[in-house]
């Protein structure tokens, strides 16, 4: 079962970018996000009860958790969701985030202490090709100045919460961990929400429906299984499954909104396919 982990992620988490869209076009990102995680962390406590698991933990690990929330949940997503919501097109912040696994792979040698072979590199390269033949970006996209910065900011904050995630000694339980991460994304958009932005949410059927999505299936099934990865496997190696997301959330498009599906798209779902097997196999 275990083994087929990285193919679960990455049709869930590829499928947040189908609904992605129509919870910025009902809501401000933030107060989206808010509502999202506080949700989610209300899931994982219920789950740490019924596991019988306390979430009574020490004040290291309790810094620790809120603080990869606040990475993962907060600059992360909010960093994307905001760019998005300004115009940042959608395709060059996606490429930009794609680049995610190379500058895991820079840093996990000094601060992890991990050997990135030429094998791996190898990998990673084509990896990027794909994803970016699948992204397809427009050069003369108008881009917002805003949007780049938080798009940057997403970049950085998912890879050092990637590697702060592998770092961590703790042995906390999924359920546990993914509650405090879930509450430490919450505050930080509700902190985003007093002083920055003026809320609103219209709840519709559809906020409904791509809100749940994003709940039940990203936020409490893909982060799971990705926390998982990094847990059992090295940073590098489980950072390079990402290049597939482009090009799955491509498939997906093409499947359930009939969006135009590309020779291009698959040759670079080809090349990306063979990057992540070069990269991440023994």
């Amino acid at each position: 079962m275990v083994r087929i982990f990285p193919l679960i992620f990455v049709l869930l988490w590829s499928s947040a970018f189908i609904t992605t869209k129509p919870i910025i076009d009902n809501s401000d990102p933030f107060s989206a996000l808010a509502f999202r995680f506080f949700f989610v962390a209300i899931g994982f406590y219920v789950f740490s009860l019924y596991l019988r698991q306390s979430i009574l933990i020490n004040k290291k690990n309790v810094v620790e958790s809120l603080l990869s929330g606040v990475l993962f949940h907060g600059l992360y997503l909010g960093g994307v969701f905001y760019s998005i919501s300004i115009g940042m097109p959608t395709s060059i912040a996606a490429l930009i985030v794609t680049l995610q696994p190379v500058l895991t792979n820079i840093l996990s040698g000094p601060m992890l202490n991990e050997k990135v072979t030429i094998k791996q590199w190898i990998g990673i390269f084509l990896g990027f090709i794909g994803a970016a033949l699948v992204l397809g970006v427009d050069i003369g996209s108008n881009i917002p100045l805003l949007g780049l910065i938080a798009t940057i900011v997403a970049l950085v904050s998912i890879t050092f919460s990637t590697i702060w995630q592998k770092k961590l000694s703790n042995n906390l339980p999924l359920a546990v961990s993914n509650f405090y991460q879930a509450l430490g994304g919450c505050f930080f958009h509700i902190f985003v929400i007093i002083f920055f932005t003026k809320p609103y949410i219209d709840f519709t059927k559809t906020f409904f429906f791509a809100m749940g999505h994003q709940i039940f299936l990203v936020s409490f099934g893909a982060f799971t299984i990705l926390m998982f990865l990094i847990k059992k496997n090295s940073a590098s190696k489980t950072v390079s499954i990402f290049f597939l997301i482009p090009a799955t959330s491509a498939f997906m498009a093409w499947f359930f909104l009939n969006e135009n599906l590309t020779f291009i798209d698959i040759i670079g779902f080809l090349i990306a396919s063979i990057g992540v097997y070069i990269a991440t196999r023994e």
